[in-house]
Formats: structure tokens, C-alpha cells, sequence
């Protein structure tokens, strides 16, 4: 456990490292807020009164020392619309989530299955094929498969709708169909790269001497992958499965603006159009701090999947 104690310090300091680099990069960004939202045609007058009123005339640091103690209060900030960017985040944030979490929920048995298949069919037809449409796939960008889909389930044989807008204050849930094709798009995305990892591992413990001995015995692979191979590969999948899934709410950007799915990714979008910065600040953020819980808990999930760590045997 003391080495689980100090990755989290180290997360804890890598948050903090984060916030600042997303304070100071956001600020970095093209173009000027205070244009954006007034126009080219804004006077210098109106210009100053809105820089004074979002606090871009004050320097770098204290505006960022502001900001910093805003967090451990929960406060987000404000948008420049008026509204508190926590309230805008709730609903986009719940969102994005549901987007993932029912990505993953299918690319897991997906990814597992297809890379324990190519692993056990090692240098055949099957693992020559999975090998190949997995790295076809992560060479794709997330929008062009999006965009594939759309093509051919909405357009062409009109299945599911080709956006996925819904009416204000509703939950995804309530129409389940603007859900298929962006969830189908995250599948493909984050699949690939599993699959490649699993597939790996599995093909690592089948090369091994225990994998052999069990062989010469008569154990066939079904008894194989229950008692060897899904064992010695499920810490090395759940920390990809755990991973895969907040770069899915963070990759969902481009993919949410293909379908208009009202989530953080578009929020993040229209965010930098209108140069609303503190939205900007805090959903980067928020994403970053998201990635660093998974690799927090992929690292409880090694300990307690893996017997020899969670016994001491790795000192």
C-alpha cells in the first residue's frame, strides 16, 4: 500500500502541475475573448469594460490564484454568458459519461474475446485479420468512422438518425436511438487499441512455460483461458478498459460535433468559437482530472487483481 500512497500524492501533485498548464495554455489560445464577443466593431471603451468585468486586466497569476482557490471550493468559475460553468457542466458531463460508459461496456467482452481469439490463432488467417482491421482502425480518426456510419446506417439504409439532437432538458435515455451511432463510433475507436493490448499480453502468457506444460497434458483452450491466460491478461485489460474510457469522454469531442450530441466535446467547441474561457479552463480540466483517477485506479486494479503484488511478493 505504500506504493499506492505515493502515486497518489504524485497524482495529486500532477493535478495541480495540470491546473496550471491549463490555466496558462487556455490563456495562450488565438484570438481574443473580449473580440469574439463584442465584434471587430466594439469601441476601446466597451472593449476595457468587458476586459475588467471577465478580470482579463489583472495579471496572469493573480487571476490564476483566484481561480485555483475557486476549486477547492467547487466553483468552476462563471461564463461569460452569466451562468455558473459547474451548471453548465452537470448536464453535458452526465452526458459524455453515459456516451462511454456504454462504449466500454461493449468494447470490453468486444476487445477481451477478439484478443484472446488472436492470440490463441497467433500467426493464422484469424489474428493476421483481427491484427490488421485493429491497426486499420486506429489509424482512422474518430469523425471519418463517424462519419462512415452515418453514411451507411443513416443515409443509406435510414436505421438510426443521422444526428442526434434532442429536446432541452431531456435525457439520452428517453431516445435511445440518437444513441447508437455515437456509442458504435467510440466502440470502433476504442476497441482497436484494446484489442492490440489483450491480444499482446494473451500472446505473451500462451509463449510462456506454464502455457506449455498445460498443453503437453491434454488442457484445451477453453480450460486454458479460464485458469491461465484471462487471469494473467484481465490487470492489463481493466487498466486499458479504465483508461480507454475517460479518453472516450475526452475523445468524444469531434464525434459529438459530427452527431450534435449535446456533451462536453461540443460544449468544449462552441467554448472556444465564443472564446468563453472559463468553460474552456474548467472542462479541460475536468478531463484532465478524470484521466488521472483512471490511472489511479488501474493501479489499485493491478494490486488487487494480480496475487503476488497484493501479498508483498513484488518486494
Amino acid at each position: 500500500m505504500t506504493g499506492l500512497a505515493r502515486k497518489l500524492v504524485t497524482r495529486l501533485g500532477m493535478l495541480v502541475a495540470l491546473s496550471i498548464l491549463v490555466f496558462a495554455g487556455v490563456d495562450l489560445l488565438p484570438g481574443d475573448p473580449v473580440t469574439s464577443r463584442l465584434g471587430i466593431s466594439a469601441t476601446p471603451e466597451q472593449a476595457a469594460a468587458l476586459r475588467a468585468r471577465l478580470g482579463l486586466d489583472r495579471p496572469l497569476p493573480v487571476r490564476y490564484a483566484d481561480w485555483a482557490s475557486g476549486l477547492f471550493g467547487g466553483n468552476l468559475g462563471t461564463s461569460v454568458s452569466g451562468r455558473p460553468v459547474t451548471e453548465l457542466l452537470s448536464d453535458r458531463v452526465g452526458n459524455s459519461a453515459l456516451l462511454a460508459g456504454l462504449a466500454v461496456l461493449l468494447l470490453a467482452p468486444l476487445s477481451l474475446g477478439l484478443g484472446l481469439w488472436a492470440a490463441w490463432r497467433r500467426g493464422r488467417a484469424v489474428d493476421k485479420t483481427i491484427s490488421a482491421g485493429s491497426l486499420l482502425l486506429v489509424s482512422v480518426p474518430e469523425f471519418v468512422a463517424a462519419g462512415g456510419l452515418v453514411l451507411l446506417f443513416a443515409v443509406t439504409l435510414r436505421w438510426f438518425p443521422a444526428v442526434s439532437l434532442l429536446p432541452a432538458g431531456a435525457s439520452p435515455l428517453a431516445y435511445p436511438e440518437v444513441l447508437v451511432l455515437p456509442v458504435a463510433s467510440l466502440v470502433l475507436a476504442g476497441s482497436a487499441y484494446a484489442v492490440r493490448v489483450i491480444r499482446g499480453a494473451a500472446a505473451q502468457t500462451l509463449a510462456g512455460p506454464q502455457a506449455e506444460f498445460l498443453r503437453l497434458n491434454g488442457v484445451r483452450w477453453p480450460v486454458l483461458a479460464r485458469r491461465l491466460v484471462v487471469p494473467a491478461v484481465l490487470p492489463v485489460a481493466v487498466q486499458v478498459w479504465l483508461v480507454t474510457g475517460v479518453a472516450l469522454v475526452g475523445g468524444a469531442v469531434l464525434v459529438e460535433k459530427v452527431f450534435g450530441y449535446p456533451g462536453i466535446g461540443e460544449l468544449l467547441v462552441s467554448s472556444v468559437q465564443t472564446g468563453d474561457l472559463p468553460v474552456v479552463q474548467a472542462v479541460v480540466l475536468v478531463l484532465g482530472a478524470l484521466m488521472l483517477l483512471a490511472l489511479l485506479l488501474a493501479d489499485f486494479a493491478v494490486v488487487l487483481l494480480t496475487p503476488r503484488l497484493r501479498t508483498g511478493g513484488a518486494r
